[in-house]
């Protein structure tokens, strides 16, 4: 079959777009590039800073001057680390007060302003599965495959509560349902890049399939654009 060029995933919190692009990326061979990572690690990084999440400013700022990058693990497509001026905080970002935080990071202007122009340079050589919020709208709005993945609240709030129980932190269902539904209006009423998809994405429903069964389906709509 003949691969596009770029693919771009987008959909809210914990629709799956990380599961389901790093195994398309391996199984395609190409480079996985995890956007949501880059807004976490500037997050993390101004949480340490000290840095009011409300100060644009300062915000914006911190952007320019921090350098982050995504480095794959021994030429694995699909993996690897996230450092921030060379620290691996891979496991930091995951954290609840960045992931509570990380919305209102991406809503400052500057901070997409220099993060888009970071991930557009990373797909300019193509093979890449970008996944994030606003890839198919903004950030490579002429991507050759734009899927948009969806998934009920209770079933996103399902999944990012079992993923918390996992890596051992501790959160009500409940808990994590309205902390999901304040992202989901953060992320859709934001001036700048609202999340939606974009017109000519394929959506795609996650509800009552794993990884491997939307992945599989992305396959299939790849290959019927023969």
């Amino acid at each position: 079959m003949r691969r596009p060029h770029t693919i771009a995933i987008d959909g809210p919190v914990a629709a799956g777009k990380n599961a389901v692009g790093s195994l398309l990326a391996e199984r395609l061979g190409y480079r996985f590039i995890d956007t949501g990572a880059m807004y976490r690690a500037l997050t993390w990084h101004a949480l340490q800073c000290g840095i009011e999440l409300t100060d644009e400013e300062a915000l914006s700022k911190l952007a320019v001057d921090t350098n982050i990058e995504l480095v794959s693990r021994g030429g694995d497509a699909a993996g690897g680390v996230i450092l921030v001026n060379r620290r691996d905080v891979s496991a930091d970002i995951r954290r609840q007060e960045v992931e509570k935080g990380v919305s209102l990071v991406a809503m400052v202007g500057g901070v997409r302003q220099q993060l888009v122009a970071r991930q557009r340079q990373m797909a300019v050589e193509g093979k890449v599965v970008m996944v994030g919020r606003d890839i198919g709208t903004v950030v490579l709005a002429d991507a050759e495959l734009k899927i948009y993945l969806r998934a009920s609240p209770g079933e996103r709030a399902r999944r990012r509560h079992l993923e918390l129980l996992q890596r051992g932190e501790h959160a009500s269902y409940d808990h994590v349902l309205a902390d999901l539904e304040r992202r989901d209006r953060l992320d859709s009423g934001r001036a700048l890049s609202p999340l939606q998809p974009a017109a000519d994405a394929r959506k795609v429903d996650t509800d009552g399939l794993d990884v491997e069964q939307v992945v599989s389906e992305i396959l299939r709509i790849i290959e019927s654009r023969q």
